[in-house]
């Protein structure tokens, strides 16, 4: 049997294609149009080498803060035009004002005009070829999932929709007990587990996925097919693995509390060097937060008096680390009186919150007090977001590993936060949540970077609650 794959790029995969090509295709634009007009504000040789450094950096951060590398916007021709606009004006503009690392200034101005189309059409023609070529159908990955029978449609939700290029093809049924008889009702086809190979080489399926918790369900029959497919170079893979790639969260509905297997914690938790770092990098960036947030008190204070009319600053309890209860500081954006009638969640067009509370949640002004609490501790600057102590309990009894969220301090932003949209809900915090424990499982430097990155994005796109 000879494996007969289609060609598949993986997440991380086609976001370092998209970063290279990006980067690569702005160079040699540069370079065809030195050669080809009198354009020598840019060039790339041995002796400026790191002019060329310095716009491969700019460019992948810049694009990173527009989501330039974000699947979902990548793959929207729409959505990635207006991404290039923002990313190619805003990498000129950054370019052009630091000389020390970049070239002077040109005296012709022409020059700039040349240096901004190039990039820009550069990075519109090579995100067009990859809207029409590499996120098309003919680069899905084909897979097939061996799981119980009640639990092929979630888990194959739970799949496609993060990754639309992620086709399960069809399950084979582990469950003994059950019905292996095909039904009409399948949300996907049901395989003869006796022609399991026969269907992989037929369907040029590339990945055998298996999601059964029931080791009875893996008979002999089953084995030695998985061992055969395994021997002809086709992948096969445990489910949850696959899951915490593809969605970068970690799938809690699926595993039992069995934190040594599924949870091994990121050795950055007990690394005191980076701790070090982290609380040093926390304090300077909470000055500056509280600067900025001095700053621009006086336009706050004058928008509180007409449109909240209550009292600027509330205190409010939160779940920090350990469990230990402490007071979180905000701008006032609720009306007063806001819980009356007791502690509820809060929604999307909440009633309680005015119009210009609204403002403030949106712009994530309602957050600069808060760089209080990480000057004093109780919070980090990246972590999970602290909970209040009612929700936390209401939220911990039916919910596996939520006080796993406890181990680190609560952060102003969050994995959670640049991943997912506000949650008003028992089923939205645990999809933060299988977020958060990602963070927790993960954490790095890189990590943090990113997340930093994303928030400048979420800001920018005005996506607050």
């Amino acid at each position: 049997m000879v494996a007969n794959k289609k060609i598949h790029f993986e997440i991380s995969e086609r976001k370092i294609l998209l970063r290279i090509f990006d980067v690569l295709s702005v160079l040699l634009a540069l370079y065809v149009v030195g050669v080809i007009f009198k354009f020598n504000y840019f060039n790339i040789s041995t002796t400026n080498y790191y002019w060329t450094i310095v716009l491969g950096i700019y460019l992948t951060i810049i694009g990173t803060v527009f989501e330039m590398y974000n699947l979902q916007v990548a793959s929207n021709q729409f959505q990635v035009t207006k991404s290039i606009i923002l990313t190619a004006s805003t990498t000129v503009l950054v370019y052009l004002l630091t000389p020390i690392y970049t070239p002077a200034l040109p005296s012709n101005r022409l020059q700039i005009v040349f240096f901004y189309v190039a990039i820009f059409m550069s990075l519109l023609l090579w995100r067009l070829f990859y809207v029409r070529f590499l996120a098309s159908s003919r680069f899905v990955k084909k897979v097939i999932l061996i799981c119980d029978k009640d639990q092929a449609q979630e888990l194959v939700m739970a799949l496609e929709n993060v990754d639309p290029h992620y086709k399960v093809m069809g399950y084979v049924n582990s469950d003994l007990q059950g019905d292996n008889v095909k039904n009409k009702k399948d949300f996907i086809q049901n395989i003869d587990i006796n022609k399991l190979e026969e269907f992989v080489v037929r369907h040029s399926v590339s990945e055998v996925v298996i999601a059964s918790q029931k080791t009875d369900g893996i008979t002999v029959n089953l084995y030695n097919q998985l061992i055969h497919l395994l021997e002809n170079g086709y992948i096969i893979r445990e489910y949850t693995q696959v899951y915490e790639n593809i969605t970068q969260r970690i799938p809690v509905q699926y595993v039992a509390r069995d934190f040594y297997r599924y949870f091994p914690f990121s050795r950055s938790n007990q690394n005191q060097l980076y701790l070090l770092v982290v609380r040093i990098l926390e304090v300077l960036v909470s000055l500056a937060g509280l600067s900025v947030g001095i700053a621009l008190l006086p336009l706050i204070l004058i928008g509180n008096l007409l449109g909240n009319r209550g009292s600027l600053f509330y205190l409010q309890e939160r779940v920090g680390k350990n469990g230990e209860i402490f007071n979180m500081v905000k701008f006032r954006t609720m009306v007063k009186n806001a819980e009356s009638n007791g502690a509820v969640f809060t929604t999307i067009n909440d009633s309680r919150i005015t119009s210009f509370g609204k403002f403030l949640r949106k712009a994530r002004l309602d957050e600069f007090p808060q760089f209080l609490n990480i000057l004093k501790g109780d919070m980090a600057v990246i972590g999970p977001r602290p909970e209040r102590p009612v929700f936390v309990n209401e939220i911990a009894e039916v919910m596996p590993f939520y006080e796993t969220r406890h181990v680190i301090k609560p952060g102003l932003t969050g994995w959670a936060q640049v991943n997912y949209s506000y949650g008003d809900s028992i089923d939205d915090s645990l999809i933060k949540l299988q977020y958060d424990l990602y963070y927790i499982k993960h954490r790095s430097i890189f990590l943090d970077i990113n997340i930093i990155l994303k928030t400048f994005s979420t800001i920018l796109f005005y996506r607050g609650q």
